[in-house]
């Protein structure tokens, strides 16, 4: 698309004889929640570790607000605005929910000596913070111990964490794992809170959750984009069907 804000060109990447990610090009636009579904070793993971810089592609492009990130460390990604949860989440259990908060965005702020000046009378890392735990319903849990939140709650401070350095594009990897219905619903109604006010790519299992959320969905299968487009396209694609989603979803759009 030609105003995407992330634009993926030829992308490829092996690892030995296994190729992870094959010839895949993906668009993201501005503001879009884009879900990338596929069965388990598609190369979904891949694919957001070489959008980050955790992995560096064999060949192609990364291109993100008009700059070649293609080789880019990590760290300078995040400084242009790219933001990412994992599937496993990765926070700081015995600090307080506030506190995880805050380092993020003293970690992308890049002042480590606030290292040494007590978070709470910081409002530089705390106003930020404090939206930001607000957004994923979390303001009540402010003032508690990390270890003490719940699986589903661990996950919505981790977005929180990310929503905290204010990202154009938000890359979430399987944001409801191991969530159960109630959790999931309400996972899916923070996510949907955020259409409309920053681009989502949203690598999810959970069909129900991703057509729900979805402006565009791209499939993939051993690495590459078998096809991509609005949810009720896919829903009805044969192709689609007979490579990964079979019975999962209903006939019904």
């Amino acid at each position: 698309m030609s105003d995407a804000l992330l634009s993926v060109s030829s992308l490829y990447k092996s690892f030995g004889g296994i190729v992870a990610t094959d010839n895949l090009s993906i668009d993201v636009g501005d503001r879009e929640v884009h879900a990338v579904i596929g069965p388990n070793g598609a190369g979904k993971t891949t694919l957001i570790a070489q959008l980050t810089g955790e992995l560096l592609p064999d060949a192609g492009r990364v291109r993100f607000q008009d700059v070649d990130i293609t080789r880019w460390p990590p760290y300078r990604r995040a400084h242009l605005g790219l933001a990412r949860s994992f599937q496993i989440t990765s926070i700081f259990h015995d600090l307080r929910v506030i506190d995880n908060v805050a380092l993020a965005v003293q970690a992308h702020a890049g002042h480590s000596y606030r290292f040494w000046k007590p978070a709470h009378t910081d409002a530089d890392l705390i106003d930020p913070a404090t939206q930001a735990l607000a957004v994923v319903g979390l303001t009540d849990r402010a003032q508690a111990i990390a270890r003490g939140l719940s699986h589903g709650e661990h996950r919505q401070l981790e977005i929180a964490m990310a929503l905290a350095t204010n990202p154009r594009l938000l890359l979430l990897d399987e944001p409801m794992a191991g969530m159960g219905p109630e959790e999931t619903a309400a996972m899916v109604e923070i996510l949907r809170g955020l259409k409309g006010h920053r681009a989502v790519l949203l690598i999810e299992h959970d069909m129900d959750a991703v057509f729900a959320l979805a402006d565009r969905v791209t499939v993939l299968v051993y690495g590459q984009v078998i096809a991509s487009g609005p949810p009720a396209q896919i829903r009805a694609d044969p192709q689609v069907r007979s490579a990964y989603l079979g019975d999962e979803v209903s006939d019904v759009a």
